[in-house]
């Protein structure tokens, strides 16, 4: 069911004589956090942006809105009308954040959403995966994604993957949960996870790898995208805490494991508790980009951890 949250939308460009207009772009996950600040971007550079959403209410008051289609990628038969006339897809949705078998879920949403996306004809897909190595242990959470992306290939549509680390942007789940421990704790113990290192991205910077993508030759393409620096969630605390101007000890320990300090984390953050174990359980190994093709197909040149956090800060 389309539900036209614009009416302007509707106006064919081509017939009063202005320049014929970009193509039809459909967003997923677009009431979440990066593809909610996706779309407005792609609309106002002239995209004709759709969002596959399952509820339109958490369109009200978007002005200007986009086109909507009601649907869910668990639900095939609701994919064709959203990918009808469209050029390219963005795919960012997950299920780590439902209760029971997420892995299950994401599997067969991938598959139900590439086979629809063959279907309709679309020219290419642009996933929003997860960083890390494949040489390692995954963790369910970062396996997942990177399955994802490999069903995604697999259907046959050319894919773009961008593998992110930690994004930082206010709102992001990664950064309220640094926001909430360093504004709450003066002293906190800091099991080992807090020192592994990643590769923190200003949602800023990774909006544009993925409005660039638009652009990239078609084909299958696995992109590893991160920040100007190296840095722990330690790191990112500190970093923090000296630009709020705050004193904070951190006393690291070798005790708590990730379950039982993602424990810890739900007292302290209980708002982000229910993702944010799932998040802290994946923290084992570094999430830093090993391959710079990123660097040299793509413009982005993205900034270093203290201009992120300060971004992040300003953004409220």
């Amino acid at each position: 069911m389309l539900w036209p949250m614009n009416a302007a939308s509707g106006i064919d460009s081509q017939s009063q004589g202005a320049a014929p207009r970009r193509p039809r772009i459909l967003v997923t996950g677009a009431t979440g956090y990066v593809g909610g600040k996706l779309w407005p971007r792609l609309a106002a550079l002239g995209y004709r942006v759709r969002c596959l959403v399952r509820n339109p209410d958490r369109f009200d008051g978007a002005d200007p809105g986009p086109e909507v289609v009601v649907g869910d990628v668990l639900s095939p038969e609701t994919l064709g009308p959203a990918l009808e006339g469209v050029e390219s897809a963005y795919y960012m949705v997950h299920s780590m954040g439902s209760e029971g078998g997420f892995e299950e879920l994401d599997r067969a949403a991938a598959a139900n959403f590439a086979a629809a996306a063959r279907e309709a004809g679309v020219s290419r897909v642009i996933y929003l995966g997860g960083l890390a190595d494949e040489r390692t242990d995954l963790s369910p959470h970062l396996r997942s994604r990177h399955e994802v992306g490999r069903i995604l290939r697999e259907q046959g549509v050319p894919t773009i993957e961008l593998r992110a680390s930690i994004v930082l942007g206010a709102g992001s789940l990664s950064f309220e949960m640094i926001r909430s421990l360093v504004e709450r704790l003066p002293a906190m113990v800091t099991p080992k996870w807090v020192s592994v290192e990643a590769q923190p991205i200003a949602v800023d910077d990774l909006l544009e790898y993925l409005i660039e993508a638009l652009g990239l030759p078609a084909g299958h393409r696995v992109y590893e995208v991160g920040g100007a620096d190296r840095a722990s969630y330690g790191d990112l605390m500190r970093e923090y805490a000296r630009q709020r101007g705050l004193r904070r000890l951190m006393v690291p320990v070798p005790v708590l494991t990730p379950r039982l300090s993602s424990l810890w984390l739900g007292l302290v953050t209980p708002l982000y508790a229910s993702v944010g174990r799932k998040l802290i359980e994946s923290i084992e190994h570094p999430t830093v980009v090993h391959d710079d093709a990123a660097e040299s197909d793509f413009e982005v040149r993205p900034r270093g951890l203290a201009d992120a956090v300060a971004e992040a800060l300003r953004q409220g």
